[in-house]
């Protein structure tokens, strides 16, 4: 049987309590706004055969949430170890916040060589699992609303199966949803039999949907590991844009497998799908994504147009929702540089406890957080990090793992003056700079 373990608890303690090897004893401590509940594999038929951890973030002064945001990560050990830290990115929840929304990370507790399958597709007791612990999170945080509300879903690799399957199961309640490198299977495959192929229901052609593979998946590297993940795409573009679907692809010219900077497209095309879906009232429906403004661009191009001077095929083409997404998408699909001309938010609630500063800020909707710049009596003294770094691509302050998730352990906001004058009083300033290079106030 699924049984719910709410904690909020030291590492130590949660590998106590648990029995865990690593790498799934590391989660952050999950403290008040984050919430934590962990089920171990379940042993009824159907059900998920993984033990399976969800982390939730609520932005502070929510009385009713709107709707929560999931990032889920792909398959594999190290995939789903990452997920343990989703629900901590500060770029994430300044999308879900920004919407009233909470942010939930789920890891899947998936040994190495395990069958990835018998999570990533929902059918096999993840969706079922999902919602449980949405309504367990709901109670333990004082959120009852978490059970019903709606979801936007963003998914990589085996994480975007998920995401895609929970569309084709509850298009009701999902918002939009953004599959990175991965999407279900909508005919038999002889190659995989055991995969049950899921059918289109009608309602699910109103979801907005995004495909984003890597250019090295099957489009301008045609060998390898991933090369299948591109025709795995077009298919399920394919099938779905010819009945009318709103579903777009967005090729990371960059990249392969790894999640490069996707995120400064996909959270502001979620950003917009939310802006205009969610409903105004808690437990009314979804509202219908409106189509009027809509801009399209042939399959694999990097020129968008009003779909009112498209003059191809709209039923094969690229839909995007609105001219600003057209212009970051035509952007993104060039070199990922989607440009941003508003600095991040002030850093806030600044303490010092002798010769150390800490502080708290939020990251800017559009381009997250890169660094932070410590002033002392005016004059620069030092950067936090000191050199920002992120192997898969824009430097971020807290750094990325290989599925969108922020580095662990992770960072904090504080920095130590070394060469503070004893018995002098300094002034101390502080100043976010997001990952296009502008600073705060």
């Amino acid at each position: 049987m699924n049984r719910p373990v709410f904690f909020v608890a030291s590492l130590a303690l949660v590998g106590l309590l648990h029995g865990q090897e690593a790498p799934y004893d590391q989660a952050p401590v999950a403290e008040p706004p984050y919430y934590r509940v962990r089920y171990e594999a379940s042993d009824q038929p159907g059900g998920l055969i993984f033990p399976v951890q969800y982390t939730i973030w609520i932005p502070e002064g929510i009385e009713t949430l709107r709707g929560v945001v999931v990032h889920q990560h792909g398959c594999g050990e190290g995939s789903c170890k990452s997920g343990q830290t989703g629900a901590y990115d500060l770029h994430w929840q300044a999308l879900a916040k920004k919407h009233g929304c909470a942010l939930l990370s789920p890891s899947y507790e998936q040994p190495e060589k395990a069958d990835c399958q018998m999570w990533c597709d929902p059918r096999n007791g993840s969706d079922a699992a999902f919602q449980k612990a949405l309504a367990d999170l709901g109670a333990a945080s004082g959120h009852p609303e978490l059970a019903t509300v709606p979801w936007a879903l963003w998914g990589h690799s085996g994480g975007g199966h998920w995401c895609g399957g929970m569309v084709l199961l509850h298009p009701d309640r999902v918002v939009a949803a953004w599959l990175r490198s991965g999407v279900p299977l909508l005919a038999a495959n002889p190659d995989r039999p055991t995969i049950q192929p899921y059918s289109v229901p009608d309602a699910a052609l109103s979801v907005p949907l995004m495909c984003n593979p890597g250019t090295k998946e099957g489009v301008t590297v045609k060998e390898g590991r991933f090369a299948g993940v591109w025709p795995a795409n077009e298919t399920f573009f394919t099938a779905l844009r010819g009945k009318g679907a709103l579903v777009g692809v967005a090729v990371d010219p960059l990249s392969s497998h790894e999640c490069g900077n996707q995120r400064y497209l996909a959270i502001p095309w979620l950003d917009a799908c939310l802006a205009v879906r969610l409903p105004g009232k808690a437990g009314d429906p979804l509202r219908p994504m409106p189509t009027g403004d809509a801009w399209l661009a042939p399959l694999l191009a990097t020129e968008a147009k009003p779909a009112a001077d498209f003059a191809g095929d709209p039923k094969q083409a690229v839909w995007l929702p609105d001219a600003a997404i057209a212009k970051a998408w035509m952007e993104y699909v060039k070199d990922t540089a989607v440009t941003d001309t508003t600095p991040p938010p002030a850093p806030s609630k600044p303490t010092v406890a002798g010769n150390e500063l800490r502080w708290t800020a939020e990251a800017d909707p559009e381009s997250g957080l890169a660094r932070f710049h410590i002033e002392r009596d005016g004059q620069l003294i030092a950067t936090v990090p000191e050199e920002a770094k992120n192997p898969f691509g824009r430097p971020l302050f807290q750094g990325l793992q290989y599925s969108d998730t922020p580095a662990a352990p992770l960072v904090e906001m504080r920095f130590t003056d070394a060469t503070a004058e004893a018995g002098k009083t300094h002034t101390y300033r502080i100043i976010a700079e997001n990952t296009v290079g502008l600073k705060s106030e």
